[in-house]
């Protein structure tokens, strides 16, 4: 038997502002341990006994390929990353990783894991999984129903029937339930038939083809389309754009699963009951719930100092943050912005971002750090005609061969060596040499060593916007 791992890597996170930003979102920041979460999903296999597990499939888009590729290198994991033009829920994305396994030639269960999930007990969610294989392996389609912990309004729910034949805890798929009010969660709760909607589900490869082409075979030829169309670019596959914007959006939810007890010639609807310290990480209230706490219930990172509070949550990015009194506060401080809110309240952190994007405010969107597929850059300081950048290039990694029409640069090294072209030269920099790239000159910028290269780059000019970028070659086909 074999498991292939599919971890659904899209969504912006916009609860967790201001860590997750819309470039860079949740599950790409460590925010319950010191691995980040899509890094966390996709060691969750490790160690399984019994079974085969192959290769890691994200699907993901364009923006986060190059952070996807190299977190998955920095665990020691290989994968492939399914690049889609744009977001069309989570049918289309499980439809994409099916037929990209069919394509290999073989038929293995997908485990299918949103990249943003933090499950505490490893060894029961193994467990688990290992029931819904054995399931999956027979046809069935399994999802993971998480058992409630207390009524909650925040997520759907499943309504479990009776223990199917042949399963130790899997249980039949009677409904998924939209997010209730108080009182029904509760009635859901005491009942014992309900489960929260995970979000996790096992079907067999062949399986999921079948049935979306039964349900909705507007999504099934879409993406057939965009597969065929597809371009193999080392670690990615990126998709034929037109064809997959041809097809409609649908939830797993809602494209399949809800509709097999009609259905009952397409598979079996099974659930089985997760009881794993899970967690959607949906807002700052969540996360607080999973983290570890201090003896006064506080949760606290970076450099926090707290006097007679309880309760609370503080995250320091770049500076000391102290608090006196909080209780029931989350307190989120990064280098361009401050977060404060009662407990109760994160759900509205969408508001305020919502807010930013309608004023155009770059904070929604990015942090003042960006990450690059050679490295980072961080922009340290700015005004009238000008702009300081602290860059780094990782060993080995290059910057596109370009030019500005509109500014002109000056280039500090600090730590490393740099490869230089400017104009019709390449020449060599060391720690404490600089260069001038007058405006209008083709440049770039490389590492040839073995430790990452840092520089100071000043800009000056009229405009000094990163669309002021004419590429003429580049490793990373931007």
């Amino acid at each position: 038997m074999s498991i292939q791992p599919v971890i659904l890597s899209g969504g912006s996170g916009t609860r967790l502002w201001p860590a997750s930003r819309e470039q860079y979102p949740k599950q790409l920041l460590p925010l319950a341990g010191s691995d980040t979460l899509l890094q966390a999903t996709a060691r969750r296999l490790e160690g399984l006994v019994g079974t085969v597990v192959a290769k890691t499939l994200v699907v993901s888009n364009e923006e986060y390929r190059f952070s996807i590729a190299e977190q998955l290198r920095q665990i020691g994991q290989e994968g492939r990353v399914l690049l889609e033009p744009a977001g069309r829920n989570t049918a289309p994305a499980l439809t994409l990783a099916a037929l990209a396994v069919r394509d290999s030639g073989v038929d293995p269960v997908l485990l299918v894991m949103p990249a943003d999930h933090v499950i505490a007990d490893l060894a029961a969610f193994q467990s688990a999984i290992l029931e819904g294989e054995r399931l999956a392996e027979t046809g069935a389609f399994v999802t993971f129903g998480i058992v409630p912990a207390r009524p909650e309004t925040g997520y759907g729910y499943i309504r479990a029937g009776g223990v199917v034949a042949g399963a130790q805890t899997g249980r039949s798929l009677q409904a998924f339930v939209e997010k209730p009010d108080a009182a029904t969660a509760a009635r859901y709760v005491d009942s014992g038939e309900y489960l929260w909607n995970s979000g996790i589900f096992m079907i067999k490869a062949s399986s999921w083809l079948a049935a979306i082409e039964h349900f909705n075979p507007a999504i099934a030829q879409a993406c057939l389309a965009a597969m065929e169309g597809a371009k193999d670019d080392g670690d990615f596959i990126r998709l034929d754009k037109t064809a997959f914007l041809a097809g409609p959006s649908d939830s797993i939810d809602y494209a399949v699963m809800e509709r097999l007890p009609a259905a009952p010639q397409i598979g079996e609807g099974v659930v089985v009951p997760l009881s794993a310290g899970w967690s959607d990480v949906g807002a700052w209230d969540a996360l607080w719930e999973v983290c570890d706490k201090d003896a006064n219930g506080n949760v606290v990172r970076g450099e926090v100092m707290l006097e007679s509070s309880e309760n609370s949550m503080v995250l320091a990015g770049t500076r000391l943050v102290a608090g006196i009194g909080l209780k029931d506060l989350v307190i989120v401080e990064t280098v361009d912005a401050v977060m404060v809110a009662h407990k109760d309240r994160t759900q509205d952190v969408k508001k305020i971002v919502a807010r930013l994007k309608a004023e155009g405010r770059s904070e929604a969107a990015s942090h003042r750090k960006v990450f690059r597929p050679w490295g980072w850059y961080d922009s340290i300081d700015s005004g009238e005609r000008f702009q300081v950048k602290r860059i780094v290039v990782n060993p080995g990694a290059k910057l596109s061969l370009q030019m500005h029409h509109h500014r002109a640069e000056h280039w500090i090294v600090v730590k490393g060596t740099a490869e230089v072209t400017n104009g019709d030269k390449v020449f060599l920099l060391t720690e404490n040499q600089s260069t001038y790239i007058p405006l209008g000159h083709t440049h770039r910028l490389a590492n040839p060593g073995k430790v990452p290269l840092e520089i100071i780059e000043v800009q000056s000019g009229s405009y000094l916007g990163e669309d002021d970028i004419v590429r003429f070659e580049d490793t990373y086909g931007r």
